[in-house]
């Protein structure tokens, strides 16, 4: 925090960068603003973002684009079901000296594309539960340190289930934000259709580096927070616990697990960041309830008869909320 000289300046900064970052990625990336929002912020909040769409919305894209505009190194991995954990974290190779040596895997950059993480089989996707918590992977009894910032955002397609791996619990809680592209307007798909059908390749100018992130994130960090707001967050994830005291009657129906206090965790660093990109100096309630279905969504576990009535998640949130 020694880059400014107080909370007020870091803000400001941090308002000013994500404003100037939304800017450069609209110049490839049309429409998708909330989803947009939702990874940059978990980028400054040194979280992790699941991305569910159809193929063809741009998960690739946007994510490729955000790693050019913030000056970071990026990987993509394709998830396969025949995909070794080697394949991801690196391996040990003999070397002409007779020793062996450690050559990394492309799990080791500030960006992590997991593409289609429910394609590749359970081993494989523990290989990034170290990774993702730690920010760090043991090769041969040996921890190697991943570049700072680390950031994994993985996609998923909701469609095509077959021969797929969906993923575990604690995994899965493993993701700061969940999040569901939609199609875009006619105006939009207008607008990618003319960008994307032509010869012009845009030009993109990187905004702010990686120490920045880091400063960033720390900043995130530092905003105090109300004690209504942190009762608020905490009251709301218990009411998402079936058959507890503060449980709502519509959980007590339809949910047969709520969520756990990584969730309350993070939807206070999620309300911090969110108060921070638009100027504020301290998150309120509003903050919370804007981070809290995408925190929520994938912690929650519904019961058969949820599945009988037609009952969704978002439902169930927004009820809680």
């Amino acid at each position: 925090m020694s880059k400014y000289s107080s909370e007020i300046e870091g803000i400001k900064a941090l308002n000013q960068a994500y404003h100037d970052i939304r800017n450069e990625i609209s110049k490839v990336i049309v429409g998708q603003d909330e989803v947009i929002k939702f990874v940059l912020v978990s980028i400054f909040s040194n979280g992790h973002c699941l991305l569910m769409g159809v193929p063809g919305l741009a998960k690739t894209l946007l994510v490729q684009t955000v790693s050019r505009v913030l000056d970071l190194s990026f990987h993509r991995i394709q998830f396969t079901p025949d995909l070794m954990p080697s394949d991801i974290v690196g391996s040990e190779i003999l070397g002409e000296d007779r020793t062996f040596k450690f050559i990394k895997g492309p799990v080791f950059a500030n960006i992590i594309l997991a593409d289609e993480i429910n394609r590749t089989p359970p081993k494989t996707q523990a290989a990034l539960l170290e990774a993702m918590q730690e920010k760090s992977v043991t090769a041969a009894g040996i921890t190697h340190q991943l570049p700072k910032p680390f950031f994994v955002l993985a996609t998923q397609n909701p469609i095509e289930q077959e021969g797929t791996y969906p993923l575990p619990e604690a995994q899965l809680d493993r993701f700061m934000f969940n999040v569901h592209l939609t199609y875009p307007s006619f105006a939009e798909e207008l607008a990618i259709v003319k960008n994307t059908t032509g010869t012009q390749v845009q030009e993109l100018n990187k905004i702010i580096t990686a120490a920045d992130i880091s400063a960033f994130q720390q900043l995130v960090r530092n905003i105090p927070v109300a004690d209504n707001v942190l009762e608020y967050a905490v009251k709301l994830v218990a009411k998402t616990r079936p058959q507890t005291d503060l449980s709502a009657e519509i959980v007590n129906r339809y949910i047969s697990w709520g969520a756990g206090p990584r969730a309350s965790q993070y939807l206070v660093i999620g309300a911090k960041c969110h108060a921070a990109i638009q100027g504020k100096f301290s998150p309120d309630i509003e903050d919370v309830q804007a981070v809290a279905t995408t925190i929520l969504r994938h912690r929650l576990v519904k019961n058969y008869k949820a599945e009988a009535d037609g009952i969704s998640i978002e439902h169930i949130i927004k009820q809680v909320l």
